[in-house]
């Protein structure tokens, strides 16, 4: 076993920057695809990124937010994004910005608490890609893995869904006790049609289980979760994290999995990624050690308690 790789991993409030909560982008050493920025704003607050080279997708965690792009043709978009009371009561409508445009974000309500995802394009053939906005109604809504390893994802960014040159994000919601990102799998290698060469953003939050619908937080409860991510003999890293509401792990190589829902309390996790390749596709490796495990959940049922926020 190596030692363990904790500079992947950023707590809350470790990677704060000029009014964001938490800012990666391509500052660490060997980082170079993806990027996440998280703030709190106070109704009338507002924060800007500059244009650049980077694609964005605006994700409200909870909150409302508008979102204003200009555009490097001088077009300026904009748009009012609904959100939701929590990660934890469903989907929510989201907003596209293609690179080369600046981005302000103004809250629109108390405490919105909201998410700019990123992913760097400059090494890609510009697209023309436009502004979108997709409405919590247009999220495909997925449930992933049966008994123990049932979870909600959310795919609003995934090639299928939305137009972007190289960003891939969703949001995945594993109730109380269960396992997520399951059997763990890497897309660490460009071989095509077999797997993709993707870093990887996990940003998380907690909940005491049900929290969201109304059942009482008992007095002290901690909401925890666990993250692991452990590479090849040629590509070695070791991370296992505690995880609590605002912490990342990144992965920037190797096996990722399990994500783990401690007993009592409901774990979300949102998912960036992106890489060098040509080609924008989410494709995966499972470890051959633990893959035989998707066999069994054929006669499994899934967890009752998904949809997490109800269907859609």
């Amino acid at each position: 076993m190596t030692a363990p790789d904790n500079r992947w991993v950023l707590p809350a409030g470790t990677a704060a920057r000029d009014g964001w909560a938490t800012v990666v982008d391509d500052a660490p050493t060997d980082w170079h695809h993806t990027g996440l920025r998280i703030a709190t704003l106070d109704e009338g607050q507002a924060l800007a990124v500059g244009a650049g080279s980077w694609e964005y997708v605006v994700v409200p965690l909870a909150g409302a937010a508008r979102v204003q792009a200009a555009g490097a043709e001088g077009t300026v978009d904009s748009v009012d994004l609904a959100g939701r009371t929590s990660v934890f009561a469903g989907a929510t409508d989201v907003a596209y910005i293609p690179a080369g445009s600046s981005l302000t974000l103004t809250g629109t309500s108390p405490a919105a608490r909201v998410a700019v995802c990123a992913a760097r394009v400059a090494d890609r053939t510009p697209t023309g890609r436009k502004f979108a906005h997709l409405t919590a109604g247009e999220i495909p809504v997925e449930l992933r893995g049966a008994g123990i390893a049932s979870r909600e994802v959310r795919n609003f960014g995934i090639p299928d869904v939305l137009e972007a040159d190289a960003i891939i994000a969703c949001e995945v919601v594993t109730p109380a006790g269960n396992w997520s990102s399951y059997p763990p799998h890497k897309h660490d290698e460009e071989r095509a049609g077999v797997e993709t060469e993707l870093e990887e953003i996990y940003y998380f939050e907690t909940q005491v289980e049900g929290a969201a619908a109304g059942v009482p937080v008992p007095t002290g409860a901690d909401p925890i979760g666990y993250q692991r991510v452990y590479g090849t003999e040629q590509r070695p890293i070791d991370v296992l994290a505690e995880v609590r509401t605002g912490d990342v792990v990144l992965v920037p190589h190797g096996w990722h999995g399990p994500a783990m829902a401690a007993p009592g309390y409901d774990l979300f996790y949102l998912n960036v990624m992106a890489g060098p390749g040509p080609t924008r596709a989410w494709l995966i490796c499972d470890d051959p050690s633990h893959g035989w495990i998707r066999d069994g959940w054929a006669g499994q049922p899934t967890d009752s308690r998904l949809p997490m926020g109800g269907a859609r």
